[in-house]
């Protein structure tokens, strides 16, 4: 399956709806990390990925593990980046399934080819400059091979070269030793569609020491023909504020996407590194309780949310047995997960926090109050609603276990600029979760609130800034800030 060049937005329909229903992911380094959010919580994911001079697993491990996971009665995905099928070796991993009875589909993925000159304003055709363009590798073996009619590239309106950073000098003077203009207009595209994409424009006998003097490293697609021309003219991608900053979000895969979709949408380079993990708790349950008892229902998150609804199910009834029962959200997460499934929550506080809640609820006094909340949640809530005169039956409904991190992630986290932290459970985590690998010294620590702020405070030492109030978008509004100070 093609991942598309980076843009998590690129990702084809066919593609998000195969990896919800994955049960293991295969990715690759060039894959957008965010695009993990379209598989289930529970789905496995294996970094496979590829970086030059450094492969995480030989290319017959990959395909062995694309066996032996099929063979297991697995969903699997393998997630590529770009279109599997340019230069991108899904054929022999499609081959491999092929030997070995395995049926596979293929989805097609938006190809760098196109895309990374398209968001930096270089069409490959256009009326008048160019009717045809050509797509080759610039990878070491290839260029060394000679395997490229460097005849026919010369002459091709538009030529793409894809994965040749390293051999760009090589390949620009035999472009001009086949009769290639050296004033003909080229660029370099690094990360093309992400938000730390860099441009780099020159000619065909200029664009290597200038991409050099750039320090450009791969990936990288460089374009050479007349319609490098019109990248100036029809520039128009501006990534946001937050452009290219690395942004930790440390929450469970299964709450991450709001807070991910706002950071990406300022522009941000989101890396996801749950180091939590919610579970709805067996001994939750709703049977013989119902119809409901209460008069409010009270939730704070979204995975108390879920975690209630999956015992309204195991009692073997639905919504329908709330009727009469007055619903409460803490923030606009929590409302989400409430409609999705079905209902609209009957009052939001003026800010998301539990506090506000507590003190905001209204017509309390005399009635019976749900609370169906984390097994790690204190009585705070409970007690202030019972000082109001309310009568609190309060539930533990899930857990929060800590969750390892990979090695992959690890080694993103080394280069973060920012780490955004929604609650102390997180920060605690995220500590344990290094072991004796510390937190970059530039990066950024950012919190929701005053009790988070502490909790960081005890194990990192240190808060770089804290949210105006607790919710997503302040959080973002401090990270934004923060960020800005350097």
């Amino acid at each position: 399956m093609g991942a598309g060049p980076g843009d998590p937005g690129l990702l084809t329909l066919a593609a998000a709806r195969a990896l919800s229903h994955a049960d293991v992911v295969l990715y690759d380094a060039l894959a957008a990390p965010a695009l993990l959010r379209h598989a289930p919580p529970a789905a496995e994911l294996v970094y496979v990925g590829k970086r030059a001079g450094s492969h995480a697993l030989p290319q017959a491990e990959i395909e062995g593990l694309l066996v032996e996971h099929a063979r297991a009665g697995k969903q699997v995905v393998r997630l590529k980046g770009g279109d599997p099928f340019v230069f991108g070796r899904g054929g022999e991993e499609a081959l491999a399934c092929r030997r070995a009875g395995i049926p596979f589909t293929v989805v097609p993925g938006v190809s760098s080819v196109v895309a990374a000159p398209a968001y930096a304003g270089i069409p490959v055709t256009h009326r008048g400059l160019a009717s045809a363009f050509m797509a080759i590798t610039g990878s070491g073996a290839a260029a060394e091979a000679d395997s490229v009619d460097w005849e026919a590239a010369a002459r091709a309106d538009t030529l793409v070269i894809l994965m040749g950073v390293a051999t760009l000098a090589f390949a620009m003077e035999r472009l001009q030793a086949a009769g290639r203009d050296p004033g003909t207009p080229a660029a370099c595209v690094r990360w093309g569609t992400r938000p730390d994409q860099q441009v780099v424009v020159g000619s065909v006998g200029t664009i290597a020491s200038r991409a050099a003097a750039a320090k450009l490293e791969s990936p990288v697609v460089t374009v050479v023909g007349a319609v490098v021309g019109l990248a100036e003219a029809l520039a128009w991608y501006t990534p946001g504020p937050l452009a290219g900053r690395r942004v930790v979000v440390t929450r469970a895969r299964s709450s991450a996407g709001r807070l991910a979709t706002l950071l990406e949408d300022r522009g941000a380079f989101v890396i996801e590194a749950p180091v939590v993990r919610s579970e709805p708790l067996p001994s939750f349950t709703l049977a013989g309780r119902l119809p409901a008892p209460w008069n409010w229902i009270a939730f704070t998150s979204a995975n108390g949310v879920a975690a209630f609804f999956a015992a309204l199910a195991g009692a073997g009834a639905d919504a329908r047995a709330l009727a009469g029962v007055r619903l409460a959200a803490v923030g606009d997460a929590t409302a989400t997960a409430l409609r999705e499934n079905g209902l609209r929550p009957d009052f939001l506080p003026s800010c998301s926090s539990a506090d506000a809640l507590a003190r905001e609820l209204p017509d309390v006094a005399g009635t019976l109050v749900l609370l169906p909340l984390s097994a790690l949640a204190g009585e705070r809530l409970a007690s202030s609603l019972r000082a109001r005169g309310a009568v609190v039956e309060q539930l533990d409904a899930y857990t929060t276990l800590p969750q390892p991190l990979d090695d992959e992630r690890l080694r993103a986290l080394a280069e973060a600029d920012a780490v955004a932290f929604t609650s102390g459970s997180t920060a605690r985590a995220l500590h344990a979760a290094l072991g004796s690998a510390p937190l970059p010294a530039s990066a950024k620590l950012v919190t929701m609130g005053p009790q988070t702020s502490a909790a960081v405070h005890a194990v990192f030492g240190r808060v770089d800034a804290e949210a105006r109030e607790p919710s997503l978008s302040a959080l973002v509004a401090a990270l934004e800030e923060a960020l800005t100070w350097d």
